[in-house]
């Protein structure tokens, strides 16, 4: 990633954070939540794997591609299925974002020399998605009237697991790598 390295270190720090509640996520939900919940793990792991800054060892110039080709399948695994639930959109959306920078990356590490990556019509275009995705995913609570406890936890739940299975805590996952990748485009 571009930028100065600490700002790369704290957003991988964050993503792979995301990442592992996310896995986390998945043990504990339904099986029909389980896909999604491995989409934000794999997202949150590949956005934590490009936000490594340069000059750590990290992701060599080969990378870009297989980048390009992990999360090509991930849009093409997000598109067949064609549900109507609108987080598979945002996933797909997601991995076409996540090619993108890879494509974008690797061709600024091949001749780029330090100039601005990626065509600027679509980095706004990404960026305008998400910013309206993290303001309104970090606006939802607020305006169902969240911000007090919710009640007692349900018995049995007290474990890693009933925790996990919160449903505010995909909206969070979300909110938070949806910041994560404003930043990365940000420094693209």
């Amino acid at each position: 990633m571009h930028g100065p390295p600490l700002a790369g270190l704290l957003l991988t720090a964050l993503c792979a954070g995301v990442a592992g509640l996310c896995l986390l996520r998945m043990r504990a939900v339904a099986a029909e939540e389980r896909r999604g919940a491995a989409g934000d793990a794999l997202m949150g792991l590949g956005m934590a794997a490009m936000a490594l800054p340069a000059g750590l060892p990290g992701p060599a110039a080969w990378t870009a591609g297989a980048f390009a080709v992990v999360f090509g399948a991930a849009f093409v695994r997000a598109v067949l299925p064609l549900r109507a639930a609108g987080h598979h959109l945002h996933h797909a959306i997601g991995a076409l974002a996540m090619v993108y920078m890879a494509v974008a990356m690797g061709a600024a590490g091949h001749g780029g020399h330090g100039a601005a990556a990626g065509l600027p019509a679509v980095t706004a275009g990404l960026l305008a998605y998400y910013v309206l995705y993290v303001l309104h995913g970090g606006l939802r609570p607020v305006a169902a009237g969240a911000g007090g406890p919710r009640g007692p936890v349900p018995a049995g739940t007290g474990t890693v697991a009933g925790w996990a299975a919160r449903p505010e805590l995909a909206g969070a996952c979300r909110v938070c790598m949806g910041t994560g990748m404003v930043a990365m485009l940000l420094a693209l």
